[in-house]
């Protein structure tokens, strides 16, 4: 974990919001100290849960997208930080490992342009170096038997927490993913659009559940694609459920649980499905806040939950006087997760 930046002690008191009377997330959650071997701490400590910071929106531009999801897990953070210790969610079934350190790697894009064939060529070389490190961090979380939840970035590092949870597990993985796009584009270079695609392609990823495609942003090849592949691909589409009502949201849950339940499976959840929310690709149709977090909370509650990746916030794409929305979004998304996921062992 050699381009880990530990979150240290001190770095949880700058963003805790200390108040007389009350106990916070940030007073509670659990850092590795200084000079202590990550691996055996992990190992060792009573904390199911690993929080895990990719700060880069790399991905995103080499899919075209809208630059600003890096700004995503230090909104988190702060949040997750003032989250109230009770008896409903406590701090200390966490540690916040840190963030991956792509700060050279942000440094190089800056003045790269995708519409460059050359240029697109090194973004897409540049994610391939951040998959590299994903997957060895979530690979590493996962054999000393906790549970990551990863606040990206962008939707490329699916990728990365797909292939390292095989290698944790021993064998490909399923994924549920609350998205309106199915990032299931073709192998043209890595970026934020195909890391299930390349994760499938590599065996990584057995069975691949995409949960309420926007049918007006899902391409023709694509459909083609998944239906040749419907055994382990499949989806249901935002449409048929919350504007034809031709299907049932729970139901729809439970169908998609049936498909994937049987082998460890990441959930991930892209935050441009949600109307409103800023992202590299913002929405003013889909499902709501509730839905979202009903989503996560039946899905968490399984034994075989791997991982939650919660991607594509950009906090810094948010002009409104109270930008730290989204950050608190990801915060009950969290919390959600580890109240639903907590007893499941």
């Amino acid at each position: 974990m050699e381009k880990l930046i530990p979150f240290t002690i001190n770095d949880l008191a700058k963003v805790t919001n200390h108040r007389s009377g009350e106990l916070k997330f940030g007073e509670k959650m659990i850092v590795i100290p200084p000079g202590v071997d990550k691996v055996s701490f992990l190992k060792e400590s009573e904390a199911k849960y690993v929080l895990l910071g990719i700060p880069e929106d790399i991905g995103v531009r080499a899919n075209y997208g809208r630059p600003g999801a890096a700004s995503a897990w230090q909104c988190a953070i702060k949040s997750i930080a003032n989250i109230q210790h009770n008896r409903f969610c406590k701090g200390s079934n966490i540690i916040v490992l840190g963030q991956i350190n792509v700060s050279n790697e942000m440094r190089e894009v800056e003045n790269l342009d995708f519409n460059d064939i050359d240029d697109r060529s090194k973004l897409s070389q540049l994610v391939e170096k951040i998959d590299k490190e994903v997957s060895h961090i979530i690979f590493t979380i996962i054999k000393a038997g906790k549970t990551p939840i990863i606040i990206g970035g962008g939707h490329n590092n699916a990728y990365g927490n797909i292939k390292g949870a095989a290698l944790a597990k021993g064998k490909p993985v399923n994924a549920i993913n609350f998205d309106a796009h199915s990032d299931f584009r073709i192998l043209e270079g890595r970026h934020s659009g195909n890391g299930f695609s390349y994760a499938y392609e590599e065996g990584f990823l057995k069975k691949y559940f995409i949960f309420g495609l926007h049918e007006n942003y899902t391409s023709k090849s694509v459909l083609d694609i998944i239906k040749k592949l419907e055994d382990r691909v499949r989806y249901n589409t935002y449409d048929s459920v919350n504007i034809r009502k031709e299907k049932d949201f729970n139901r729809e849950m439970i169908t998609a649980l049936d498909f994937i339940k049987n082998d460890a499976f990441g959930i991930e959840v892209d935050l441009d499905a949600i109307p409103n929310i800023a992202s590299s690709a913002m929405t003013i149709s889909g499902f709501s806040v509730e839905e979202l977090r009903q989503f996560v909370s039946f899905f968490g509650e399984h034994k075989n939950a791997a991982y939650l990746h919660i991607c594509e916030g950009a906090p810094d794409l948010d002009n409104s006087p109270n930008n730290n929305l989204i950050g608190k979004l990801i915060g009950y998304l969290v919390t959600d997760f580890v109240k639903a996921n907590i007893e499941k062992d």
